[in-house]
């Protein structure tokens, strides 16, 4: 059966939703991110990006590219629950779907043609999006996830590209070979030192030179060229959870060691969302007494895989739930409401320093082993992991916003 793959994917998300909550930043230059001199570019509009202004640059940069801009910092809050909104209009006009990010959905639309034919319905929910949530999104429509993502970049903002089946290379054919999913700064530097500037050139390439290159990636880079993908659709559900427990030897009170327990198992949690690409939006704390009674509770939270913001989350419920002053059996830690994405939706609040600090040390663990770096308050202590859907090898995160 012939595939239909659409890829949605909402116009500068964060610069569109503080131009809904206040329509005055309409058609003006703006800057999302850290206030401050070593703050960082969370989003930009599209006035900003003909100044040279970009997603993940250091905030004094961006001011002196475009001193007229205006910056805002932003709400974590506010952007999860616009993506939440758009998430559950999505959710009802389609059976199945992967919220690749807070702002980015793939769906299989492949038979439809027999019921409403296909790229009517597209626009249709489209233009839905956009009634109900009041924010700007593009898509792209082909037979696979990569080229369906490839045409909805090339074709923003605000903007619908079909392309056609059969058609897929003379479309990816004029194209930089940067805009082939995977290709990032390195990678593309060493294609153009190949001389290989345009997807063009990879497909009158053998793909054993890639191969020789690049090993396996080579491969994928050359398929990707000739418009060539089966990557699934992932389903997206909310109980999708990564969680850890400690069960002790002996029942215990002391309360540095559950503290440093506690601290441990969210900063592994944390890593391991980075690791595989993820946010969480909720956190879980679980507590069994030692007569065996079990308590919880969670709280929801804007989506994010940062140990600075997770580790104090998981104090205060712990200090919420411990109430029975009893010898305690086991503690566990859960995130929850998973979504594939990075570190962007953090960036306003934070400085170029700590995303070279958590790139640092996502480094250190990625080389040597995860317990390779651990907090001083935590040695000594030991977490048994278990994830409840696992990250399949996905590579480690690069922590910065992706180009909207």
């Amino acid at each position: 059966m012939k595939k239909s793959i659409i890829h949605l994917d909402l116009d500068a998300f964060f610069v569109s939703v503080e131009r809904k909550l206040d329509s005055r930043l309409n058609n003006r230059p703006l800057i999302v991110g850290g206030l401050g001199d070593r703050g960082v570019v969370a989003a930009c509009s599209y006035e900003t990006r003909t100044y040279g202004v970009q997603s993940g640059m250091p905030m004094k940069v961006a001011r002196q590219l475009c001193p007229q801009a205006t910056v805002i910092k932003g709400n974590a809050g506010t952007y999860t629950k616009h993506s939440q909104t758009v998430t559950e209009i999505i959710k009802s006009e389609v059976p199945s779907f992967e919220k690749a990010s807070v702002d980015e959905f793939y769906a299989d639309l492949s038979g439809m043609d027999k019921f409403f034919g296909i790229n009517k319905f597209a626009h249709e929910l489209r233009q839905k999006i956009i009634k109900e949530s009041g924010l700007p999104i593009s898509f792209g429509l082909s037979q696979n996830k990569v080229v369906s993502k490839i045409a909805t970049g090339e074709g923003k903002p605000n903007a619908e590209m079909i392309v056609q089946q059969g058609n897929e290379r003379n479309f990816l054919a004029p194209l930089s070979v940067s805009k082939i999913p995977m290709v990032g700064g390195k990678t593309f530097q060493k294609l153009i030192n190949l001389g290989v500037r345009k997807i063009s050139t990879i497909q009158e390439m053998p793909v054993e030179m890639l191969e020789s290159v690049f090993g396996k990636t080579g491969r994928t880079i050359w398929k990707r060229a000739h418009g060539l993908d089966n990557t699934p659709i992932i389903p997206y559900h909310e109980r999708k959870s990564i969680s850890t427990e400690r069960t002790f030897g002996k029942d215990t009170i002391d309360m540095v060691r559950l503290h440093a327990t506690l601290v441990a198992m969210a900063d592994s949690l944390a890593y391991q969302l980075r690791r595989g690409g993820k946010l969480t939006s909720v956190v879980s704390v679980k507590i069994r007494y030692s007569d065996f009674q079990t308590q919880s509770k969670q709280v929801k939270i804007p989506y994010t895989s940062a140990d600075h913001i997770l580790i104090p989350k998981v104090e205060e419920l712990f200090k919420k739930l411990y109430t029975r002053r009893l010898l305690i059996r086991l503690i566990g830690v859960r995130f929850s409401g998973l979504v594939g994405g990075n570190y962007q939706i953090n960036l306003f609040d934070d400085s170029q320093d700590m995303l070279n600090l958590y790139n640092s040390l996502d480094k250190i663990k990625n080389q040597f082993g995860e317990h390779s770096v651990r907090r001083a308050v935590t040695l000594g202590t030991k977490t048994i992991g278990r994830m409840d859907n696992p990250f399949n090898g996905e590579p480690p995160t690069v922590l910065a916003h992706r180009k909207q």
